[in-house]
């Protein structure tokens, strides 16, 4: 009786092994991007509508900015080292994709409204070249920013001389029309962004 229950039980843990890999196979099959991501993507949809202004203190919208692929990042102009290598890394993966003819726009998002007004973002975006474009806007519209793409940021209870802000600093592929893709860590280089953001738009 005991082997007959261990049996039993060895084929229901094979059948559950095959069929949790059979899932996988088909959300992969099912999904066009598959072969250009590192990793799975999971936590729910991200991205979403936004009413933001940008660096020349005009006013715009998720469909503006992303009527083209787009690299988003939240930080802040304040920010001594992260957000600045982040957005130069960015932005060189924007130049070496124009080099081949694909047109992809890095964007930055504020998460420092208070601070970051667009005039400040106008000097701060300046520093990586003409590509770069400056979000920001009220603290309820940045926030409603950050939610939609689930970015988490911590302004301290003291605002009133120098501070930093806690944030994410996960850079976010945005397709037109189809939205999210993907996402890419603090330690993908400009080359592997431009790799995978062409492998991407070839799977469009």
């Amino acid at each position: 009786m005991g082997k007959l229950y261990a049996g039993a039980g060895a084929i229901a843990i094979i059948a559950f092994l095959g069929w949790n890999v059979g899932q996988l196979w088909l959300s992969r099959a099912s999904d066009p991007f598959a072969a250009c991501r590192s990793g799975n993507v999971a936590g729910g949809p991200i991205g979403g509508p936004f009413d933001l202004v940008n660096q020349t203190g005009r006013a715009v919208t998720d469909q503006q900015i992303f009527a083209k692929p787009a690299l988003v990042y939240f930080g802040f102009a304040s920010c001594p080292d992260v957000c600045p290598l982040d957005n130069a890394r960015n932005v060189e993966a924007a130049t070496l994709l124009a080099g081949k003819g694909i047109d992809v726009t890095p964007v930055f998002i504020t998460v420092d409204p208070m601070r970051d007004t667009p005039a400040a973002l106008l000097k701060y975006t300046a520093n990586f070249g003409d590509t770069l474009v400056g979000l920001t806007g009220s603290p309820e519209q940045v926030k409603a920013a950050a939610a939609a793409f689930k970015v988490y940021y911590k302004l301290p209870e003291n605002t009133s001389g120098q501070y930093e802000v806690d944030h994410t600093t996960l850079t976010y592929l945005m397709l037109p029309k189809t939205g999210f893709v993907d996402f890419f860590q603090r330690d993908t280089t400009a080359a592997e962004i431009a790799d995978r953001v062409g492998c991407f738009l070839k799977s469009v």
